[in-house]
């Protein structure tokens, strides 16, 4: 009687739920610090679409912008430790966790935009990538982040003696301070959700970034001069925490994948958009766009390189990167 009982009891359970109802549903959290308006939030944002349809509903994508859940740093050591399951970064902050990664934010390093795409989608760019797991951060691609450039409040950057006694804000990057330190300026540490408030106090006297970050970040409110020197070609770098990683099954990890490289084209096509618009639209609110002679800022940063001459690994990366056609 207690047999019956107990398969009539799982046949209406069953009934009820169905067996797909038993299948489960991961969420994965992703967390970055920029606006939702900004390309990168965008693609992410197909990302989860993409990854939705290729599990059947299987993979769910949680985004949390704006730094909701902390600065890049934070994000990082939150993947760490297996609270946070993805993340965006600059390049510029991985470095302080992924120690090789500082290569990519040498100024003028790249010959240009196609460059930098072969090295960082070819065989450097994999390698730094997985280099990460070591420091429990499993690197998925390189979203575009075009060029960095100067822009400051009272004066125009018209070659590198312009920069002296100018207190710049740079992120917390040993090789962006060894950069504008270079060039005359004084660097300056400050998180990016700080920096409008600091620039507005006086804090600094300016910072640096793309063309797309100035004018979401409204830094263009305050600071009338952007000076496009485009001294850096920095991306931005989508992470998984190996936490996360390990969990997925070898079907979870193709589903993510895929949804990922579709999102990296993607912001790939939109960042060229919203240069242009980025550029036009701080134009029209009265700030003054310098296109300074660039030869004379890369000379000035030549002693940066020699530094790596006594680190053969790194300074090995920087010759397969400048080889790159």
């Amino acid at each position: 009687m207690r047999f019956c009982t107990l398969v009539y009891f799982l046949l209406i359970i069953s009934g009820l739920f169905g067996c797909k109802n038993f299948e489960k549903t991961r969420t994965i959290k992703l967390a970055h610090g920029l606006d939702v308006n900004h390309s990168v939030h965008l693609a992410m944002v197909k990302m989860g679409v993409d990854l939705n349809e290729l599990s059947d509903g299987k993979l769910i994508l949680e985004i949390y912008p704006s730094q909701q859940l902390g600065t890049e740093r934070q994000c990082l050591e939150l993947l760490q430790i297996g609270s946070l399951d993805m993340t965006k970064v600059s390049v510029g902050v991985l470095e302080n966790f992924a120690p090789k990664m500082k290569v990519l934010g040498l100024p003028f390093l790249f010959r240009d935009r196609e460059h930098a795409f072969k090295v960082l989608d070819g065989p450097v760019g994999r390698q730094l990538l997985e280099d990460g797991e070591k420091y429990w951060l499993k690197g998925l691609g390189y979203y575009d982040a075009g060029s960095r450039s100067f822009y400051t409040k009272d004066r125009p950057i018209n070659s590198p003696e312009d920069l002296d006694g100018l207190k710049i804000r740079v992120m917390e990057s040993v090789t962006a301070i060894d950069m504008v330190t270079s060039l005359g300026g004084s660097p300056t540490p400050i998180s990016w959700g700080e920096l409008y408030t600091s620039l507005q106090q006086g804090v600094v006297d300016g910072a640096e970034n793309n063309p797309p970050s100035f004018y979401l970040s409204r830094h263009y409110e305050v600071c009338k001069y952007y000076s496009l020197d485009e001294h850096t070609v920095l991306p931005d770098v989508l992470l998984a925490g190996t936490h996360l990683w390990k969990r997925l099954s070898s079907e979870e990890k193709e589903w993510l994948t895929q949804a990922v490289e579709n999102s990296i084209s993607y912001q790939r096509k939109l960042w060229m958009e919203s240069e242009k618009e980025a550029l036009d639209a701080v134009q029209e609110a009265g700030v003054k766009i310098i296109r300074p002679d660039k030869t004379l800022f890369s000379e000035k940063i030549k002693g940066i390189y020699e530094q790596y001459k006594v680190n053969e690994e790194l300074y090995r990366l920087i010759q397969e990167i400048q080889e790159t056609r």
